[in-house]
């Protein structure tokens, strides 16, 4: 594959070029933003969607065994995560499947836990349902986060959440949380009974010999307590999609929830969705691997650049993720001013950090998933910006 090629997505009906003046108020910008790449698929998915895509009849599908088997295997595989059918259902996008855990597991004023600066669609989850905000928030330095365990345990007990939102990697941080970590927190949840419904998306995404810990592997207690959500699409740039699956080992959890998903007609995959899934986790690992190498390169690149030429701000390294977080509270402009370094003087469209909480603020999120010639653009702009700034 050739992942410095550069492919032009504009007027395709694209969210990462195309919606570009809706969110930004500009369209001529760079777009580093929306955590999708600018790589083309592995030719087998490409493939596979193309050669379903000929048959001319596009009636209801069925959902073949394999299509489950691919994701148990991928799941044993790639991470040591033993999953049966059984516990095992299709959900139609991360975000999506959260709202379904929401509104079947919590009622309206419920208090569901968050731990800022995370993404921000869980706090819109909450509180667009009606459910009440508690958040934990982490510690956060200029190149790390980490969790407040003891603030979590104090805060889990005196506000009493039904629900905990668990992004496990992290993001934006990026953050691969330890085995221990993870364990104390399926603890303190467990004991004062806390549903953990964590997001995994970034899971296969791991760099730099990190590896990260499914939250159903953990104990017992995580297993009584947890519901793990993961999909191909981050792996394998596939978000269109919308392949996403979860996990619920408790049967005592899984049984009414899984009823209810297959009532509602949640839990069926459309017509494209095993063919890709499976193309995606039985042929595709070579092609992740090597995405994998180069988004390795990328972030390098982006820290030598930085260090060298834009040292005030500081880059957090992710250990899953093409995601970076940028710690820009050096350049001593308010959040508002560091939007407008970033758009209207360099032409860059990033996330700005407040969106995940206000711990975010004077951070950007920068997705290095291009081709590096863009990178490279894109930083000359903003040293630019800087400099006449």
């Amino acid at each position: 594959m050739d992942f410095d090629k550069i492919v032009n997505r504009k007027n395709t009906s694209c969210a990462k070029y195309d919606d570009l003046e809706a969110v930004f108020g500009k369209k001529d910008l760079m777009p580093l933003w929306i955590a999708d790449m600018d790589f083309e698929v592995c030719p087998e998915i490409s493939a596979t969607v193309e050669k379903r895509a000929a048959h001319k009849i596009y009636g209801y599908p069925s959902t073949p065994e394999s299509y489950w088997e691919s994701i148990i295997n991928w799941n044993k595989h790639r991470h040591n995560f033993s999953v049966t059918r059984e516990e095992l259902s299709f959900m139609p996008g991360i975000v999506r499947a959260i709202g379904y855990v929401v509104n079947y597991f919590t009622e309206k004023g419920d208090k569901i836990l968050i731990q800022p600066p995370v993404y921000h669609p869980f706090k819109n989850i909450i509180l667009g349902n009606q459910r009440t905000l508690v958040e934990n928030p982490l510690k956060c330095t200029p190149t790390t986060m980490e969790m407040d365990l003891e603030g979590f345990r104090k805060t889990v007990e005196t506000e009493k959440p039904k629900m905990m939102i668990l992004c496990n990697p992290h993001n934006p941080g990026g953050v691969v949380w330890s085995k221990e970590t993870l364990t104390e927190v399926a603890h303190i949840c467990y004991e004062n009974h806390v549903l953990v419904v964590s997001d995994e998306i970034h899971g296969d995404v791991e760099l730099f010999g990190n590896h990260y810990t499914p939250f159903l592997t953990l104990s017992d207690e995580s297993r009584a307590i947890g519901i793990s959500l993961g999909a191909p699409s981050k792996t394998f740039n596939i978000p269109g999609l919308v392949s996403s699956w979860c996990v619920v080992k408790n049967p005592e959890l899984r049984k009414g929830f899984f009823a209810w998903l297959s009532a509602n007609e949640f839990n069926e995959p459309t017509m494209f969705v095993p063919a890709a899934t499976e193309a995606a986790y039985n042929r595709s690992e070579p092609w992740l691997d090597e995405v994998l190498k180069y988004i390795e390169k990328n972030i390098l690149f982006v820290e030598d650049y930085i260090k060298e030429h834009i040292p005030a701000i500081k880059v957090h390294r992710p250990q899953a993720s093409y995601l970076l977080w940028l710690d820009c509270s050096a350049l001593g402009l308010n959040n508002a001013d560091l939007n407008s370094l970033f758009i209207d003087k360099a032409g860059l469209a990033l996330n700005n950090g407040a969106m995940f909480g206000e711990q975010g603020a004077q951070c950007m999120r920068l997705n290095v998933g291009c081709p590096r010639s863009v990178l490279k653009e894109a930083l000359v702009k903003l040293e630019n910006a800087i400099n006449e700034k």
